[in-house]
């Protein structure tokens, strides 16, 4: 009988262990996101697996892969199966819903227009302010080197693009003849047109090329801090741009992978405190109030414009300066 009885035991165990290995819901997640979010994902992921082990006890592991946003739209488009985009423009998101991978009310999703943070535009000159660069008009001045990615790519080129096209409007009193010069001396500056803006970054602040990078304002404090305060310096311009990344779930993968209620949980938890004080580490506006408050001396206040009151919307914007042919295709001479 005690022979049998371990027998039975041991086949109990054995079932035990098979079914803790099917039933498993351990995870892996992609978040596919643009350029500049590297560390800031890196360091959310952390946070997320906690929380997630302490309410599941399931692990999770985040991938990341990151690229110029509309590069990386299209690489999910083509195949790339993310679970997640953190993508820079809600154009880019668009795209992807447009090929049935998300929902199309993705937007309403998340509070905030599926947008846990925002950023804007500003520049990085090097230390001393060599070239006096106070304003969007000292970017067309001649011999004044600018570095800006390609907003055929990037997502940042284009809030940054947009950016200069406001400020050219406001100066030259909606005179289209004018504003489009103005952007075409603008780019005549650009030595060089990377694909993301991290590629633009590293252009200007690790290769030393350029007198001035349009940039992120949280690229522009990694660059400061990684480079030192000693050696670059931030220009806020008079009018600049509210850029709101977005993020969404690629819910037909999601669904496909078995991730669904572990990536809606990801993007969720980033409206959480803890998160949303990341973000603000990382150079991010929060949308927590209560969170930018408390960091508001890092992020000043500024003059912006947004797309949806200025451009008519995401969609106008692209038709309109970005799509083949577009205002961007014409006025930049190679």
């Amino acid at each position: 009988m005690k022979t049998k009885f371990f027998k039975i035991t041991a086949i109990a165990l054995f079932m035990t262990i098979v079914n803790i290995g099917l039933f498993a819901k351990d995870a892996t997640l992609l978040n596919v996101s643009y350029d500049p979010t590297r560390e800031l994902y890196a360091e959310y992921n952390k946070l997320f697996a906690s929380y997630w082990k302490s309410k599941t006890g399931d692990d999770v592991r985040v991938n990341q892969s990151h690229g110029g946003s509309g590069k990386q739209a299209r690489s999910v488009i083509d195949g790339l199966e993310a679970d997640i985009v953190t993508l820079a423009l809600a154009y880019d998101i668009d795209i992807i819903a447009s090929k049935g991978l998300i929902s199309r009310d993705w937007l309403k999703s998340l509070p905030n227009n599926s947008t846990p943070y925002t950023s804007t535009i500003v520049f990085v000159v090097r230390k001393g302010n060599p070239k006096n660069i106070k304003d969007w008009d000292d970017l067309v001045r001649s011999k004044v080197n600018v570095i800006t990615p390609n907003p055929k790519t990037s997502g940042g080129a284009r809030w940054n693009y947009l950016a200069a096209w406001a400020f050219a409007q406001k100066k030259f009193n909606n005179d289209t003849n004018k504003v489009q010069d103005f952007i075409k001396t603008l780019y005549k500056n650009v030595p060089v047109l990377d694909s993301g803006a991290r590629g633009s970054s590293n252009t200007f602040a690790q290769n030393g090329i350029g007198d001035v990078l349009i940039a992120w304002e949280n690229e522009s404090f990694l660059i400061l801090e990684e480079f030192g305060k000693d050696k670059y310096e931030v220009v806020i311009p008079s009018l600049s741009i509210l850029a709101e990344p977005p993020v969404a779930i690629v819910e037909k993968n999601a669904v496909k992978h078995g991730t669904l209620e572990t990536a809606k949980a990801y993007l969720k938890s980033l409206y959480s405190e803890a998160a949303q004080e990341i973000i603000a580490k990382h150079g991010y506006r929060p949308r927590s109030q209560t969170v930018l408050k408390k960091h508001e001396s890092k992020f000043p206040k500024l003059d912006l414009i947004t797309v949806d009151e200025h451009f008519g919307g995401w969609h106008k914007a692209q038709k309109d300066h970005f799509a083949d042919g577009a205002s961007f295709d014409q006025l930049y001479v190679k």
